[in-house]
């Protein structure tokens, strides 16, 4: 039960403020359909990685870390339904597909909420979690924080308003600034959950492992996201390119950041 109550308040610590944005209730009955259902699609293997890290409860195989992700999907639906029902953002009169989809579409950011909840509200003295991450976890882990950071930003016009606005000569300093915070926030500035690089090993091995391909992830979802949310549709080339990278902008901090909390 505490694991469950950690959860729900995880859900709408780092949830709520999706769920008080307009931009994501317009999005519940407006976006495509099959857009929204592969979201919930792909958040799924991303919970499995948080529950493998950060469960419930300490799990053991896959099929502990499938509960913990279902469970975590559970109470993000419980919570979004909760707190929209409270805004009066949900009413009888609603078609029942634009009720299920402004549920739907919050019960990725409140599930991942959930689960990042056990371990950011736990006991100082309890275990956070296993510390044995892979490579491959810690890649998908800079995706989960890649991914979260977007769900705040990309439904929103101002990322497409800030893109129009930028130079070539910007959006290469806004990526050189990526990849320096990105690599600082872990190896550099000694925030906790940090990384050391250890002696003898050469200052570019980290960047080239882990900084690097972590931006191109945080890239990846960026224009994910967009294409998502519709923000690409009947957009060109460059423009598309321009809107990812200032998406990636949070999304690279939002990756580094799940590396340091995770």
């Amino acid at each position: 039960m505490i694991g469950l109550g950690r959860g729900i308040g995880g859900a709408l610590l780092f949830a709520l403020p999706m769920q008080m944005t307009m931009e994501m209730w317009e999005l519940g009955f407006s976006m495509d359909r099959w857009r929204l259902v592969l979201l919930l699609v792909v958040a799924l293997p991303l919970l499995v990685g948080i529950a493998h890290k950060v469960g419930f409860e300490e799990t053991f195989d896959l099929k502990e870390d499938l509960r913990d992700a279902f469970i975590a999907y559970g109470l993000g639906i419980l919570t979004s339904a909760l707190v929209l029902l409270l805004f009066r953002l949900l009413q009888p009169a609603m078609p029942a597909s634009e009720i299920l989809g402004k549920i739907a579409i919050q019960a990725v950011p409140s599930s991942i909420g959930a689960l990042l909840g056990r371990s950011q509200l736990e006991s100082a003295h309890q275990d956070s979690g296993n510390d044995d991450a892979s490579y491959g976890g810690e890649l998908l882990l800079m995706a989960v924080g890649a991914l979260f950071l977007n769900l705040n930003m990309a439904p929103t016009e101002e990322m497409i308003l800030i893109s129009y606005k930028m130079t070539d000569w910007h959006a290469l300093a806004v990526v050189a600034l990526s990849l320096v915070l990105m690599h600082g926030f872990v190896y550099a500035v000694s925030f906790k959950g940090g990384h050391e690089i250890e002696p003898g090993t050469p200052q570019w091995h980290a960047f080239i492992r882990f900084t690097l391909p972590g931006y191109v992830i945080a890239l990846l979802i960026s224009l994910y996201a967009l294409w998502t949310f519709g923000r690409l549709d009947n957009v060109g080339a460059t423009p598309a390119i321009m809107a990812m990278i200032v998406l990636a902008f949070p999304g690279a901090i939002g990756a580094a950041a799940a590396r340091l909390i995770l």
